[in-house]
């Protein structure tokens, strides 16, 4: 079955890439939104048409672990956070609340295709893993040649496309996620209870 990542972004404004590789073949087909197009139908439908066995998407598919308790509860917690999880600090990400609706339409879109497994990752966290920062990762355009011949010599059993933007790099870096889960390579930040990203 094949697996997918996502780089998820604002809904229309073009930002949102899909990255799915055949395991059998090595294949990774790239697909990007267009600008004025709704992202999440865009991959509702490409996803059920997919069936993945499962999808790592660079978005807060939870809130912190305080959200959880009723108010009454929640009250008598010394100190708690109600900005990040213990994930979102280990990896410097931006938290669940700041992002607001692409935390809600992630969310969303995990409900709207269960029982589709979905898994939360971090391709800047992949990104440093790999060292990409030397290959100045997401700086100007033309160093994506040289982040794409990384990824195709570190990966030789890959057919990668060319990358066209930075979003689709992150694409690929969040399929690298469910590929080494795949292996049981994969590093878990965080609480799985709270949230775990998976990288």
């Amino acid at each position: 079955m094949p697996i997918c990542g996502i780089d998820y972004g604002s809904k229309l404004a073009g930002t949102t890439a899909l990255a799915t590789l055949c395991p059998k073949t090595g294949i990774i087909r790239v697909q990007s939104t267009e600008k004025k197009k709704d992202a999440d139908a865009f991959l509702e439908t490409a996803l059920q048409d997919i069936k993945p066995e499962y999808v790592f998407i660079d978005a807060p598919l939870s809130l912190p672990s305080i959200y959880n308790l009723p108010i009454e509860e929640r009250n008598t917690i010394e100190n708690p956070d109600f900005f990040y999880r213990a994930g979102d600090r280990l990896v410097n990400a931006m938290s669940p609340l700041f992002l607001g609706g692409l935390t809600a339409r992630a969310m969303r879109l995990v409900h709207t295709l269960r029982p589709l497994p979905f898994y939360e990752t971090y391709p800047a966290w992949q990104a440093k893993r790999l060292q990409l920062k030397d290959l100045h990762y997401k700086k100007e355009v033309k160093y994506l040649a040289d982040v794409q011949t990384f990824l195709a010599e570190t990966h030789p059993d890959w057919q990668i496309p060319v990358l066209k933007s930075w979003h689709e790099v992150d694409a690929v870096l969040a399929l690298i996620g469910a590929w080494r889960f795949s292996k049981g390579m994969h590093e878990v930040i965080g609480l799985e209870e709270e949230g775990a990203i998976y990288v």
